[in-house]
């Protein structure tokens, strides 16, 4: 009995010694990747539909949800009517007083000129009568004083009809041109706005996750689809010190999907040292805990549009 018990054991050592053989992890296995993207919103919106599912594998230019944002009608309306106001004030300042706005000044300078009579010839008559000493010096003043003032209203009316006749001045036109612009600019930010209420892929690319659901706020900045270029794959590989002089930037190898067994022919485009390595040196028994360790990016030097890759997967090197 103690004889079958010790062959028993015996059997389970060497089947468990087999295992850890099989599982250990060595310099030739590697792990699939995919460059990631995310895709999130520019301006505060509700999500109002979402049109894709986590899984699901997108196009570029493909529309993965829909916001509402409310804020854009009410800035687009005032856009308008800005727009409406400075091109108001454009025009005027090209085309200049109207045949009304010219008929009041004439009026004012008409009834200015009557003024202006009137007050010189009371001037010529109080002059006559100083001279005969027949009113004071403050009265001949007042009525001089008066003269000076309709002079000084006709010559301002004047001006400000010639003013209306030339038309407005080059920096008012270049002022209106201004608001103008302003205006159009601010259209095309809520333009840009409502263009921004549908979320579009940018790329080729598999949903990984959804960060919202229908109803929720998103914030502008905050990712709300997580997910790989599905024609960024590349290879990593983990190698120690002592192997990694068994390699070099250029280097042409050949790779091996262990469960369908398809060959790939890849290069090595990157060899970096990783700056921690307790991870992997604690279930690595390979690994001397003294040792550096570096990654090598590897990248597919022909077409695997063909071949199925999946994240994170085993990749061998052959």
């Amino acid at each position: 009995m103690k004889l079958y018990n010790n062959i028993l054991l015996g059997c389970l050592a060497l089947l468990a010694l087999q295992s850890c053989k099989d599982d250990q992890i060595t310099t030739l296995r590697g792990k699939v990747k995919f460059e990631t993207i995310s895709v999130s919103g520019k301006v505060p919106g509700r999500v109002e539909k979402l049109y894709v599912t986590e899984g699901q594998t997108v196009k570029k230019g493909d529309t993965l949800a829909l916001l509402d944002i409310p804020e854009v009608h009410a800035k687009m309306m005032q856009a308008e009517g800005a727009i409406a106001a400075a091109k108001g004030q454009l025009d005027m300042a090209y085309n200049g007083a109207t045949s009304e706005q010219l008929s009041q000044i004439e009026g004012k300078l008409n009834a200015g000129k009557a003024q202006l009579d009137f007050a010189q010839e009371s001037y010529n008559r109080l002059k006559n009568m100083l001279q005969d000493s027949l009113i004071s010096q403050q009265q001949f003043d007042e009525v001089k004083m008066k003269l000076n003032m309709a002079k000084a209203q006709v010559d301002g009316l004047e001006a400000k009809k010639k003013e209306i006749i030339k038309g407005a001045r080059s920096e008012q036109i270049q002022q209106a041109k201004g608001q103008l612009d302003r205006a159009l600019g601010a259209k095309e930010e809520v333009l840009s706005a409502s263009n921004e209420q549908y979320l579009i892929a940018p790329a080729n690319m598999s949903v990984e996750t959804i960060s919202l659901e229908e109803g929720e706020l998103l914030t502008p900045g905050y990712t709300l689809f997580n997910g790989y270029k599905t024609e960024s794959v590349y290879f990593r590989f983990t190698i120690p010190e002592s192997k990694i002089y068994d390699f070099e930037v250029g280097q042409e190898l050949t790779l091996v999907n262990p469960y369908t067994k398809e060959e790939t022919k890849a290069k090595i485009i990157a060899i970096k040292q990783l700056a921690q390595y307790a991870d992997i040196t604690s279930t690595a028994p390979l690994y001397q805990l003294s040792e550096s360790i570096y990654e090598l990016k590897v990248v597919p030097a022909e077409d695997v549009s063909g071949q199925k890759f999946y994240t994170n997967a085993t990749i061998l090197i052959k």
